[in-house]
Protein backbone atom coordinates (compact mmCIF):
# COMPACT_ATOMS: atom_id res chain seq x y z
CA UNK A 1 0.00 0.00 0.00
CA UNK A 2 1.34 3.42 -0.91
CA UNK A 3 0.20 6.90 0.00
CA UNK A 4 -0.15 9.42 -2.81
CA UNK A 5 -0.53 13.18 -2.40
CA UNK A 6 -2.12 15.40 -5.04
CA UNK A 7 -2.60 19.15 -5.35
CA UNK A 8 -6.25 19.71 -6.35
CA UNK A 9 -8.85 22.40 -6.87
CA UNK A 10 -11.39 20.62 -4.63
CA UNK A 11 -12.35 23.51 -2.36
CA UNK A 12 -15.54 22.78 -0.41
CA UNK A 13 -18.12 20.27 0.76
CA UNK A 14 -20.00 20.51 -2.52
CA UNK A 15 -16.83 19.66 -4.41
CA UNK A 16 -16.26 16.71 -2.10
CA UNK A 17 -19.76 15.42 -2.83
CA UNK A 18 -19.05 15.57 -6.57
CA UNK A 19 -15.73 13.72 -6.40
CA UNK A 20 -16.74 11.11 -3.79
CA UNK A 21 -18.44 8.60 -6.13
CA UNK A 22 -15.53 8.72 -8.57
CA UNK A 23 -12.88 8.04 -5.93
CA UNK A 24 -15.03 5.53 -4.06
CA UNK A 25 -15.41 3.51 -7.28
CA UNK A 26 -11.65 2.93 -7.54
CA UNK A 27 -11.22 -0.63 -6.21
CA UNK A 28 -7.52 -0.12 -5.49
CA UNK A 29 -8.20 2.80 -3.12
CA UNK A 30 -8.34 1.87 0.56
CA UNK A 31 -9.05 5.43 1.75
CA UNK A 32 -8.81 9.04 0.67
CA UNK A 33 -9.18 12.52 2.14
CA UNK A 34 -8.97 16.10 0.91
CA UNK A 35 -7.64 18.76 3.27
CA UNK A 36 -9.67 21.73 2.07
CA UNK A 37 -8.10 23.90 4.78
CA UNK A 38 -4.66 23.97 3.09
CA UNK A 39 -3.82 26.31 0.23
CA UNK A 40 -2.97 23.38 -2.08
CA UNK A 41 -6.19 21.46 -1.23
CA UNK A 42 -4.19 18.26 -0.82
CA UNK A 43 -5.85 14.96 -1.69
CA UNK A 44 -4.26 12.06 0.19
CA UNK A 45 -4.96 8.57 -1.18
CA UNK A 46 -3.96 5.17 0.25
CA UNK A 47 -3.92 2.81 -2.73
CA UNK A 48 -2.34 -0.14 -4.47
CA UNK A 49 -3.20 1.46 -7.81
CA UNK A 50 -1.51 3.96 -10.07
CA UNK A 51 -1.46 7.74 -9.59
CA UNK A 52 -2.89 8.08 -13.10
CA UNK A 53 -6.05 6.24 -12.01
CA UNK A 54 -6.66 8.79 -9.26
CA UNK A 55 -5.97 11.73 -11.58
CA UNK A 56 -8.39 10.30 -14.14
CA UNK A 57 -11.14 9.82 -11.53
CA UNK A 58 -10.72 13.38 -10.23
CA UNK A 59 -10.80 14.75 -13.79
CA UNK A 60 -13.99 12.78 -14.51
CA UNK A 61 -15.57 14.57 -11.55
CA UNK A 62 -14.61 17.92 -13.10
CA UNK A 63 -11.57 18.78 -10.98
CA UNK A 64 -7.80 18.84 -11.41
CA UNK A 65 -5.21 16.76 -9.57
CA UNK A 66 -1.43 16.81 -9.85
CA UNK A 67 0.79 14.32 -8.04
CA UNK A 68 3.10 16.12 -5.61
CA UNK A 69 4.49 13.29 -3.45
CA UNK A 70 4.48 9.52 -2.96
CA UNK A 71 5.21 7.65 0.28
Amino acid sequence: MKVLYFKTNIRCGGCLKKVTPFLDNLKEVESWNVDVQTIDKVLTVKTTGLPEDVVHAVHQAGFSAALIKTD
